[in-house]
């Protein structure tokens, strides 16, 4: 027994006519009249007598019929559902970003994604970069964009681009007049900045090193984000990355500091499961919306 012997079966149960049946499926009389033999001697007992030139099912076929035209109906909306996501009416995207991306890049590329895909639901989940490289292995979330190369073997990476480190302080700042911060002009101002443990305080403390200046960070923050109200308070300088749009969030100066500081902005992926479709096509709104942020910077 084949699926393609219960669609025959189905139809000339449905339609009592070998000729109607074979329309219904668009192939000739001869060949359903062949199938359906077929289909009797396989399972051993009739399914139709002739009477008065019409087909009657047996007992048998009334009992047969229950379940095929059930599991017919089953695949109907089985086929309804994969026509749906093939059309893109229906699918799932999930993502975890560091504070950085999800308000600097999610917004653009999401936007991007929701005009291709309206039908799709996307969760967009704020993490740190660790619980990030978590989820993609557990396989909760289907990309990650954070601001460092993770060593999980497991993990594919590409680099989106970078971002740099730039200095916040308020309108008021004397160090706001300047168009570049250096090390030098930070010397007496309180910092506000990353801990000399994470890969960008490490980079930011050889900056100065070079610079022959002594880093005076007074208060340490993980997320570049938590930086905004301390500056805010009038705490001191931060040194942060310039992926978050600063300016959007109040009154602050933005200055770029100098030497250059960059930071990788960093796309993950499971390496042990094929990367969906919905994930190839976000992949490409995020590298566009870095490069549409590298245009306005």
């Amino acid at each position: 027994m084949n699926a393609r012997q219960l669609e025959v079966f189905r139809a000339v149960m449905r339609n009592r006519s070998l000729t109607a049946a074979a329309e219904t499926l668009n192939v000739s009389q001869p060949a359903v009249s062949k199938l359906l033999r077929h289909f009797e001697t396989q399972i051993g007992y009739a399914l139709f007598e002739r009477f008065g030139g019409r087909l009657v099912p047996t007992a048998e076929a009334q009992l047969l019929y229950r379940d095929a035209d059930r599991i017919f109906r089953e695949i109907e909306v089985l086929k309804g559902l994969s026509d749906r996501i093939r059309d893109k009416q229906v699918g799932l995207l999930r993502v975890g970003a560091s504070a950085p991306p999800t308000f600097a890049l999610l917004p653009y590329a999401t936007e991007r994604f929701r005009q291709r895909n309206p039908g799709l639901r996307v969760v967009l989940q704020t993490l740190p970069a660790d619980a990030i490289d978590e989820q993609i292995l557990l396989g909760d979330i289907d990309l990650g964009v954070t601001m460092r190369w993770s060593a999980e073997a497991q993990l594919r990476h590409e680099s989106l681009g970078k971002a740099t480190i730039v200095a916040l302080m308020r309108p008021d700042s004397p160090l706001a007049e300047l168009k570049v911060v250096t090390p030098a002009d930070l010397v007496g101002h309180p910092l506000i900045s990353y801990s000399a443990q994470t890969p960008v305080g490490r980079l930011l403390e050889q900056a100065f090193r070079e610079a022959d200046v002594q880093p005076q960070v007074q208060i340490e923050v993980s997320l570049s984000i938590a930086a905004f109200s301390l500056v805010q308070h009038g705490l001191g300088i931060a040194l942060v990355d310039g992926l978050v749009p600063w300016r959007n969030f109040g009154d602050l100066a933005v200055r770029p500091f100098q030497p250059e500081v960059a930071i990788e902005i960093v796309l993950s992926r499971s390496a042990l499961r094929p990367q969906t479709r919905y994930g190839r096509e976000y992949s490409r709104d995020l590298r566009a919306a870095v490069a549409a942020l590298s245009s306005r910077t």
